[in-house]
């Protein structure tokens, strides 16, 4: 039966847990049906439907093929079968490369709400990534002008790729790609640069227990989800991370009572704004703009005083600068808030 509370209500309940039903868990596994190869696009034929508060565990798949995977020294053996039946039969391409799984309706959602993603475990899905980087990629191609890709094997056990003998990397794995489908007047966009609609953010901070925040564009906001990473450094220098498979569990709510233009997260202990431009100085400062604009809408500080408080104690971040749209992020510690009174209970 359709709900006739206000949104603001019907929200507090789904966080309290107290919604009168019980909300659906579903799966949505990486299949050709349910792959979307280098795109972002509102025009995209959903995959799965859900109701606001659900949650979905979802499969995704490395960003490569079986063939440069086994040029790299992978055991043939070792190629997902999922990749090999993607590779073969999906034909509906690009104009990116990343393979994604979506997208995903989620009901009731509407273009200016916010879709609020809870990220509530990310997992390894395969016991190895690989990192690579092109003749003309990367953000430094003047210094490197070959190719080169190598396997890296995942312990996941206690959690490190082992790089090279007497280096291991200390994993964090997370979804370089989580977005919505951008403005049905953008068409199809590439899955590369981030962007409005959230996309390749290639953000280090979106592991579990994070919450990311994403404007809304078309009806059922149209969740795309891939780019697996068991690792990255911030600035993602050669334009690859520790590329790999993974699944999570996702949470979806819908939020009548919030309205963005660039995407937000927030951690058990910060809170991060977002800014995204080809220019890396002016995605900084859209970065800076955007928690000024936090602060004083979700604290009550003065203009000032959150300019302030920005310099005093946020950390201004890199977050990538190979996509062709730069980003750049500001995190700021919630401890720092421990008495004053905000616009709505900490979740």
């Amino acid at each position: 039966m359709k709900s006739h509370l206000p949104p603001a209500i019907v929200y507090l309940l789904l966080v309290l847990g107290l919604a009168p039903a019980a909300r659906a868990q579903h799966q949505l596994p990486i299949t050709p049906a349910t792959a979307a190869w280098g795109y972002y696009d509102a025009a995209a034929p959903p995959v799965l439907r859900i109701k606001s508060g659900e949650t979905v565990t979802v499969h995704t798949l490395i960003t490569s093929t079986p063939a440069r995977l086994e040029g790299a020294g992978l055991p043939a053996a070792q190629v997902e079968p999922a990749l090999r039946d993607i590779t073969e039969h999906v034909t509906n391409k690009g104009p990116g490369g990343h393979i994604l799984t979506g997208p995903i309706f989620v009901e009731g959602a509407e273009p200016g709400d916010v879709l609020e993603v809870r990220i509530q475990s990310v997992k390894l899905a395969i016991p190895y990534a690989y990192n690579a980087f092109g003749a003309k990629s990367g953000f430094i191609p003047e210094d490197f002008g070959y190719a080169k890709m190598r396997i890296i094997p995942l312990d996941e056990k206690k959690m490190v790729a082992h790089f090279l003998p007497g280096i291991d990397i200390p994993l964090r794995p997370f979804f370089g790609s989580m977005g919505v489908a951008p403005p049905a007047a953008a068409g199809r966009i590439n899955s590369a640069p981030p962007g409005i609609h959230g996309g390749n953010l290639d953000n280090k901070e979106l592991v579990a227990g994070t919450t990311l925040y994403l404007p809304v564009h078309a009806a059922g906001a149209l969740f795309f989800v891939g780019d697996g990473h068991a690792a990255q450094g911030n600035g993602e220098v050669d334009i690859t991370a520790l590329e790999t498979s993974l699944t999570g569990t996702l949470q979806f709510i819908v939020r009548k009572d919030l309205h963005l233009t660039l995407p937000r997260a927030e951690t058990p202990t910060a809170y991060i704004s977002m800014g995204l431009n080809e220019d890396l100085t002016l995605a900084a400062k859209d970065a800076v703009r955007e928690m000024i604009a936090f602060l004083v809408t979700e604290k009550h500080l003065s203009r000032d005083d959150a300019y302030m408080l920005c310099s005093a104690a946020g950390d201004l971040e890199v977050t990538q600068v190979v996509d062709g749209t730069r980003g750049a992020h500001m995190i700021l510690p919630k401890s720092l808030f421990g008495k004053v009174k905000t616009a709505k209970k900490e979740k």
